[in-house]
């Protein structure tokens, strides 16, 4: 049985720390399928940092792209699967080498394709799937054009994410609030 979550929040929440302990509190070891490329040496860092937390209980997967692929390659050494993360591996869909061209507008539309097929493939898996996503809309308004487009696809696919998962956590100062468990629902929507 998969059970999909999401946890959210802004940089430096404890969004990834929560997820780990979240993931690794149901099973003894986990996969992990990393979306990040080393392109610099900031992210070089980044990566470092997220590497040194992980011990021999993870079971490492690289998967900047076609990351439906990597869940149906997943062994059955562990029952939880920690995705990280999901507005990274959004970002490498849309600007990616990878990127289709067109309108912002049609190239979302292929974001929102990719992202169908990673939460198809992660339902099917059986295992249960936690995907980390960065808030970025709570901001000011960027002033331009590529971090608008950044914010409003990212919100979106949260968004999209967010309504499959049976559950979403929302991290701040290193406390993850369970955010689907509050939501108002209308009388038809229980």
């Amino acid at each position: 049985m998969s059970e999909i979550v999401m946890v959210t929040g802004g940089a430096r929440s404890g969004k990834s720390e929560f997820a780990e302990k979240y993931v690794l509190h149901y099973s003894q070891k986990c996969d992990y399928i990393a979306t990040a490329e080393i392109l610099d040496e900031e992210m070089a860092e980044r990566v470092r940092l997220h590497r040194e937390r992980r011990d021999a209980r993870w079971i490492n997967y690289e998967a900047p792209y076609h990351a439906e692929e990597t869940f149906a390659a997943l062994g059955d050494e562990s029952k939880a699967v920690l995705f990280d993360c999901l507005t990274i591996y959004m970002c490498n869909l849309f600007y990616g080498k990878e990127a289709p061209e067109g309108s912002f507008l049609e190239r979302c539309e292929f974001v929102f394709g990719e992202i169908d097929k990673l939460l198809v493939a992660a339902k099917a898996c059986g295992k249960r799937v936690v995907f980390v996503t960065n808030e970025v809309g709570s901001g000011i308004v960027p002033e331009n054009q590529m971090a608008r487009e950044y914010r409003d696809l990212a919100g979106w696919v949260n968004q999209r994410v967010a309504a499959a998962a049976d559950k979403v956590f929302y991290c701040v100062a290193g406390q993850a609030v369970d955010v689907k468990k509050l939501a108002f629902k209308f009388e038809d929507e229980e």
